[in-house]
């Protein structure tokens, strides 16, 4: 009989613990629609703290004005030129298409002026290899154009079509950045006393969490955007048409590592020296190798140390799975997700330590008592 009181506390606590899931499940599949946005305002609150607490401090304490003002600037200065600057690069992208489509490029001319430069054994070779026919090539491109026009003009339609669900999104992030930049850090030390794990691994995981996302942010986003500013310099300089469409592709992939900006200005160089223009190719591979490629490794030090604890194949793998995954927002998510992977396992391996460590204290105790330490409690 004095079972029975145990077992009906147990069965209360079980049957809290699965409606406590259910209700939580239920609260994902809700509010999933809107996952994008709530990461992207998450994101956006963390890394403009800094300038909620410069604004609070102007204001006198007003949580409020600081957290408007701070939504303003961002939308103002971030916002607002990104947009700006979508609409320019998808107006390069189609007037890009259109001319490639009405003057296709004659891959036909272009190797048979290569082929005709190489030695006999090199073309031997490319003979053997059947390389030499690039009909199917040039028939596969012309394909690859019209998909792709097929594919931004359907984009265009569909982002214009479901521009309600854009504003809505876009309103339900900037509402929620709102009392993330007012009540963040008040959100995140509930989050903290509220979760089932021990204070100090979650507070070791909260602040690595917020080192790996100002390090991502940082050290990817910064770079990639100096690095593709720089590669659309050298485009411009040169006169490449669609030079910002150019750019902005280089700060995409830029943002990758180990693929980088070369993926970009490097194809593009070599293609100007195909075509003729060899002081333009030969600046556009100078310049980006020299400058855009020594950016990441002069800026990166500078903005979150020399090493951020994430190798680069993981985030190479990360980044890709999370494209796959969630988009463009994978390129974010990805290696915020290996990095707290690897955080929570470096902070296991640290509490293991720890108690090897006691464990090796007590034997040494013992040792040199010939006691237990258990034994010296009782005596």
């Amino acid at each position: 009989m004095s079972q029975q009181p145990h077992r009906t506390d147990e069965l209360q606590h079980a049957s809290f613990l699965i409606i406590l899931a259910v209700v939580t499940l239920m609260m994902v599949v809700i509010v999933w629609p809107f996952a994008s946005a709530l990461l992207w305002a998450a994101l956006a609150a963390i890394m403009f703290q800094p300038l909620y607490r410069w604004m609070l401090k102007g204001a006198r304490g007003g949580r409020n004005q600081a957290a408007i003002a701070t939504l303003l600037v961002i939308f103002f200065a971030v916002l607002v030129p990104a947009g700006w600057l979508a609409t320019l690069v998808v107006q390069e992208a189609l007037e890009l298409i259109t001319a490639l489509q009405a003057q296709p490029i004659d891959l036909a001319a272009t190797f048979d002026s290569v082929y005709d430069a190489l030695p006999r054994i090199a073309q031997e070779s490319i003979d053997r290899a059947g390389w030499a026919d690039v009909s199917s090539a040039q028939a596969r491109l012309q394909e690859v154009l019209a998909e792709s026009a097929g594919v931004i003009a359907s984009q265009a339609v569909s982002i214009g079509s479901g521009a309600l669900g854009f504003l809505l999104s876009f309103g339900v992030g900037l509402y929620v950045m709102f009392f993330l930049l007012r009540d963040g850090e008040r959100i995140g030390r509930t989050l903290l006393r509220t979760i089932p794990v021990e204070r100090t691994v979650s507070e070791r995981l909260a602040q690595r969490f917020l080192g790996i996302v100002r390090a991502t942010i940082k050290g990817s986003g910064v770079v990639g955007l100096v690095q593709g500013v720089l590669a659309g310099i050298s485009f411009v300089i040169v006169g490449l048409e669609s030079a910002l469409l150019f750019g902005v592709i280089t700060t995409i992939f830029a943002l990758v590592p180990v693929i980088g900006a070369g993926a970009v200005y490097v194809p593009i160089g070599l293609w100007l020296l195909l075509t003729g223009a060899v002081w333009q190719g030969v600046f556009v591979l100078g310049f980006g190798i020299v400058i855009v490629s020594s950016a990441d490794n002069v800026l990166r030090p500078i903005l979150v140390g020399r090493d951020t604890g994430i190798p680069d194949w993981i985030i190479l793998v990360t980044t890709l799975g999370g494209i796959s995954f969630l988009g463009f927002a994978g390129i974010v998510l990805g290696p915020l997700v290996a990095g707290l992977f690897l955080a929570s396992w470096s902070i296991l391996q640290e509490y293991r330590e720890e108690d090897e460590r006691a464990g090796e204290h007590d034997e040494i105790r013992v040792d040199a008592s010939g006691k237990t330490p258990e034994a010296e409690g009782v005596a």
